[in-house]
This record gives structure tokens, sequence and C-alpha cells, in this order.
């Protein structure tokens, strides 16, 4: 994988008759540029599959735009399945970018660090920015954008004891109608997936540290770990304690 972040002038252009072998993403941030016939104008998301004629540039006098080249995870291949807008090209147009930019300059960002994690750190940063994406994919099952923002405020907010209410007024829905079109789309309630979220980082939180199961209940917003204990076990069919026995075990084989 490469990333990078350009702001080229009226001169930029690249041509490549035969591609390359991976596949290229570039979003535009400001100015304009243009794949072929295709227009990649502010907010567009151009997806150049391997193979494909690279005949693209600036338009005007400046083209801002971050890109990828990537060889996709195999699990990553639906998340790239784009509304095709000429052969080899595809295009999004989300209605917001600044999630997707600000994952995709992450990627930038980790690539470029001294850290020895920054590799991997980069390709979650991508895979996020990849996952944004899929919200906005007119061919994916689309989540209503009022939602998403309930369900970001849950990610960021863990620790906090939210309930229907203070979901509902992230979307600007009331609460029966926030509820209704949460089920309706998700096909769970929202204290039900508050649950599975907290759930699923208690276990990530078991698999990759030490922290203690009372210190892991409260990351997860559990202040009470023998209730962590009991919903943890409820949901997984195991308890915390051996659900880190066995992940380490298995780690070891």
């Amino acid at each position: 994988m490469v990333t990078g972040e350009f702001d080229e002038g009226p001169e930029y252009r690249t041509f490549r008759r035969r591609g390359t072998t991976d596949w290229l993403l570039v979003l535009t941030l400001d100015g304009a540029g243009h794949f072929s016939a295709v227009a990649a104008e502010p907010g567009t998301i151009v997806l150049v599959r391997p193979g494909t004629l690279h005949d693209y540039g600036t338009v005007g006098e400046r083209w801002h735009f971050v890109y990828a080249h990537l060889h996709p995870k195999p699990e990553w291949l639906p998340l790239l399945d784009w509304p095709v807008v000429a052969p080899g090209i595809l295009l999004l147009r989300p209605a917001n970018t600044d999630r997707i930019a600000g994952h995709l300059r992450d990627a930038v960002r980790f690539q470029r660090s001294v850290l020895p994690q920054g590799e991997l750190l980069s390709l979650n940063a991508l895979e996020a920015a990849l996952l944004w994406c899929d919200t906005q994919n007119p061919k994916a099952v689309r989540i209503d954008d009022r939602l998403l923002r309930a369900i970001e405020l849950v990610d960021q907010n863990l620790k906090a004891a939210l309930d229907v209410t203070d979901l509902a007024r992230a979307a600007n829905l009331s609460v029966s109608r926030f509820a209704h079109l949460f089920r309706a789309q998700l096909g769970i309630t929202p204290q039900q997936f508050v649950e599975r979220r907290r759930i699923d980082a208690a276990r990530r939180l078991l698999e990759l540290t030490t922290r203690s199961i009372a210190s892991v209940a409260a990351e997860v917003g559990y202040p009470d770990p023998l209730y962590f204990s009991t919903r943890f076990r409820l949901a997984t069919g195991t308890s915390p304690t051996s659900y880190r026995r066995n992940t380490v075990a298995n780690d070891r084989r």
C-alpha cells in the first residue's frame, strides 16, 4: 500500500497505458481533476481497477487530493463494489467526506510514522475509510445518515451511560421515530447495539491487553465488573476470564 496527499498545479498529468497491478483510490479535496472523461470534483471519490488505463490530471489551476494505491485484503473486495462510471473506473459521491478524508489522512500519517506499528495502523485507517465509503455506496445497504451520527456517538463514548434519549438527540429524531428507524435498518434495538459494541470492545481488550477484568469492564461502560461478567457470558457463552485464557491458549498453538 502507498498513500499520499498531493496539491498539484495545471501541469499535473499521469498516463499509464496498461494501468497498474493495484487499485487506485483518489478523494478530491479541492480544485478538480479528471480520469479520462470522468470528472473528479471536490467530494468525489474515484476508484480505478487494476489494469485500467491511467489517464488523469488536473482540470483548471489546481487539484488537491489524497490517494491510496492498494492491494486489498480478500475481505475488502465487497467494499470496492462501487457504481461503474467508465470501463475500470468506479465513483462515489458521499453526502459528507469529512470522516473518509480524516481516515485517509491518518493512513498517510501512519505510513510515514517511525512507529513499528505504523504500517498496520495505516492499513487500519484505510480499512476504516473503505467502511465509511461503504455507508455511502448506493449498491450497498444504506444506513440513514442520522443513525450514523448516533452510531458514531456510541463508538466515541463507550464509557458513557448512553440511553435511547441520548442517541435520538444525536440523530435529531424523536425517541419513538429513532427507535423504529434503528430497528428497521439494523435489525436490533439501540440498547442491543450499544451492548454489542461494548462486548466487542471488551473482547479486543481481553485479547490484546493484560488489564484486569474490572479495568476492562470500566473501559467499555460497565462500572460493576460482576454485572459486566454476567452480560459478557450471556453474549459469548463464556466468562471474561475464560475467554482471555482460551484466546491466549489458541495463540500459542
